[in-house]
């Protein structure tokens, strides 16, 4: 059955004023809707019981309760309903309804692997920047830090044309990115939001990216919009990290060196971060394996094969459709 008849069919069976989460719990319970990966379909059956209401279908009615809270009936069960809940002289007596039995899911930073893998396959080497880590006392140090940096170095062929980049300028050797990740965005205020916090926290480099496992699709317009007036490039990542897309390009932007300095002496990892970099660049022929290698161990960790990563997906519970 569909979920509008799922939800149709519960409210029939419940045969009584009721809230959204008893609806989701009874389909649940008995089976009548499969909601796979979705990750809040509890909300789902709030905002369809309101469809039902706005668009004037007589079959289910509602009631206002305290708090701006609503129950719901089928509309051919209101003569099995006592005339005081109806009339609103009373309240029911549904005050403290059941949570919904939530399915295990994912936190944030379990996509950081996601992630890391994604940028290591196209020649980035990324490292989680934990801003609870840093030693500044700013309660916005969220706004500072981004979640991820990378550095992607220009890959010349010959040992002339590189010793002669860096002769002149060894800035032009490497591109430094910023990432800000999420693990949904549904809305215009969470759009903005996340936005606006990737705009803050990667203004010192080259590249800016907000990235999130989720974007609902009436959000395209206005990242589009965002993206061409701020220049931060939007990733969708993927469970299968090789299949996530860069739906908007990040701008080109020089670095802000003061603000690298800053985040330098608020954060370990990021100072180590840069001082890797620089060990690099500078490496004699001999010593530069060596010095890569030391790099690519400080950085994050990412899938080495399939198999890693279908288990990684599993016991973190994102969802994984190794057919698609």
């Amino acid at each position: 059955m569909t979920i509008k008849e799922a939800i149709l069919k519960s409210l029939d069976e419940i045969n009584a004023v009721t809230t959204y989460l008893e609806v989701y719990n009874h389909i649940v319970k008995n089976n009548y809707y499969d909601f796979g990966a979705a990750k809040t379909p509890a909300s789902t059956i709030s905002a369809l019981l309101g469809d039902f209401i706005r668009k004037g279908d007589a079959r289910v009615k509602r009631i206002k309760q305290q708090g701006e809270t609503y129950v719901y009936y089928l509309a051919k069960n209101e003569p099995n309903i006592d005339i005081a809940i109806l009339s609103g002289a009373t309240s029911t007596n549904i005050t403290q309804p059941i949570q919904p039995v939530k399915s295990k899911t994912f936190n944030e930073r379990d996509l950081h692997k996601l992630l890391s893998s994604y940028l290591k396959n196209a020649g980035t080497y990324s490292k989680t920047i934990f801003h609870e880590q840093s030693n500044g006392k700013d309660s916005n140090q969220i706004w500072t830090h981004p979640d991820m940096v990378g550095i992607k170095f220009l890959n010349l062929q010959t040992k002339a044309s590189q010793n002669f980049l860096k002769s002149i300028n060894r800035v032009d050797a490497f591109k430094l990115s910023s990432y800000e990740l999420k693990k949904e965005i549904t809305s215009d205020s969470e759009l903005k939001k996340a936005f606006f916090q990737a705009v803050s926290n990667s203004s010192w480099a080259n590249y800016g990216y907000l990235v999130a496992f989720e974007f609902s699709d009436s959000l395209n317009e206005e990242m589009a919009r965002l993206n061409q007036s701020f220049g931060i490039g939007i990733i969708e990542l993927k469970a299968n990290p090789y299949q996530s897309k860069i739906l908007f390009p990040a701008a080109y932007r020089d670095l802000d060196f003061k603000t690298i300095d800053k985040l330098c002496k608020i954060n370990a990892a990021f100072e180590r971060f840069i001082e890797q970099i620089e060990k690099l660049l500078i490496a004699q022929d001999p010593y530069y394996s060596s010095t890569e290698k030391e790099l690519d161990e400080f950085c994050d960790a990412y899938f080495t094969n399939d198999t890693e990563l279908e288990k990684y997906c599993q016991d973190k519970h994102i969802p994984f459709d190794p057919e698609k």
